[in-house]
């Protein structure tokens, strides 16, 4: 047992300790950072955050304001084990990377007494659930977290809305939530990966990463269920339809962003239809634009149908309100030989299992779901990749079990816990 804790050490310390580098664009190094947190003397090579180091854009790293952190030592004489910064509540810290694109990240986490991690990123994007962690052995986890700006090549920029502009996913840092039972870090590495796949994600307010509780969607749910071989980049945005998408050069942006061998998933309908028929707002041209585009890529373009609204008849069954949107959606996709997610019809399972009332713990208003809703959706998503595009379901986390919608997950069984950041302005669309 001794000889492996050894080694364990060994090895954590060469993981994470083989020195900081600072690159820039210029620069043919590798970008790589890493962190020692604590008050002892740092490890060799690590920068060293103690609980009074607060973002300044001098340092380019820190904690963010809010949170009571301190800092606690365990027993060994580890360097990058033997101490820690934590709290009881909910901390975030951030990170300026020069950089847009993917980004590695290695962290070992633990303190001195029981634990759980839940890990988000960037705006409350899941990508760790509920991991234990016992006071005497730490915990190294890794996750892929992209990051980017609103800056296109030719100077001219994504047209933003006013919501958008101090959102953690438009800025020009890494940011990550500590959340869980007595939440606490010791050691952090982030290192540049461009040569992982990314799964792209357009769509509206029921795929973006919300930035404040309780509005929450499956975009921002689905990073968790994947294997740190692949990352999650989530351009979809509140009350977008897929011609505003095009025209506030949201698709342009991210076909920047696009290398061969990635994906793109599109769900829009939800504001598309509030502008009329499928025909009338050229809804089937615009898909075949982004399948056309993304193609051009080198990348796969999926099609996921939009879920349903909130709306239930006397006799318990959902009332359909999309329009015919979802049928043109697959006629494209069809047409085009593109994997379709019918993420309406499995919608429909999942909200009459429900039922027009036990439904009301799953969504905050009668569009946008709630954390709950939101997982579970992103189970019904995951479950459509697993049996629709089997290149995809190879980077599911070993943890995902088939999933049947007509019997979901009972509320009180969901355990995630809040984010930090809360509003009760509702997002844009419906």
């Amino acid at each position: 047992m001794k000889k492996a804790s050894v080694l364990y050490i060994i090895l954590l310390t060469l993981t994470l300790s083989a020195g900081t580098i600072y690159a820039d664009k210029t620069s043919s190094q590798p970008l790589c950072w890493k962190f020692d947190f604590g008050t002892d003397l740092a490890a060799e090579g690590c920068q060293a955050v103690t609980p009074d180091t607060l973002y300044a854009s001098q340092n380019g790293f820190g904690f963010l304001p809010g949170a009571d952190i301190a800092a606690g030592t365990r027993n060994t004489d580890d360097p990058l084990l033997g101490d820690f910064c934590g709290s009881e509540k909910p901390f975030l810290f951030s990170l300026d990377v020069p950089q847009e694109g993917n980004y590695r990240v290695t962290l070992t986490c633990g303190r001195n007494k029981p634990s759980t991690i839940v890990l988000r990123a960037e705006s409350r994007r899941l990508m760790l659930e509920n991991i234990e962690i016992h006071p005497d052995i730490p915990r190294t986890c890794t996750v892929v977290v992209n990051v980017r700006n609103s800056k296109l090549p030719d100077g001219r920029s994504v047209k933003l809305k006013a919501r958008e502009t101090d959102a953690f996913h438009w800025d020009n840092a890494l940011t990550l939530e500590f959340n869980g039972q007595n939440p606490a870090v010791c050691a952090m590495r982030v290192e540049k990966a461009d040569d992982l796949p990314t799964i792209f994600l357009a769509g509206d307010s029921t795929v973006t990463d919300q930035t404040r509780e309780p509005w929450t969607s499956w975009g921002q749910m689905l990073p968790r269920f994947f294997k740190p071989v692949v990352a999650i980049a989530n351009y979809a945005e509140s009350g977008e339809t897929l011609s505003s998408f095009i025209g506030e050069r949201r698709l342009e942006k991210l076909l920047t962003q696009m290398k061969p061998g990635d994906y793109l998933f599109v769900q829009f309908a939800h504001n598309d239809m509030k502008r009329g028929t499928p025909r009338q707002v050229g809804y089937q041209d615009s898909l075949r634009h982004f399948i056309t585009e993304a193609r051009r890529c080198g990348a796969h373009p999926v099609l996921v149908t939009s879920m349903h609204r909130r709306r239930f008849d006397d006799n318990g069954k959902v009332i359909d309100t999309m329009q015919g949107f979802p049928e043109a959606m697959k006629d494209v996709a069809i047409e085009q030989n593109v994997p379709l997610i019918d993420l309406h019809a499995m919608s429909r399972l999942l909200y009459e299992a429900w039922g027009p009332d036990a439904s009301a713990a799953a969504f905050v208003d009668g569009t946008h779901h709630n954390a709950y809703g939101a997982y579970e959706l992103a189970k019904c998503v995951v479950e459509g990749i697993r049996l629709n595009i089997p290149e995809v379901a190879a980077w599911l986390t070993e943890d995902v079990l088939p999933f049947d919608p007509a019997r979901p997950d009972p509320p009180e069984t969901f355990t995630l816990p809040a984010s930090p950041m809360w509003s009760d302005i509702k997002p844009e669309g419906s």
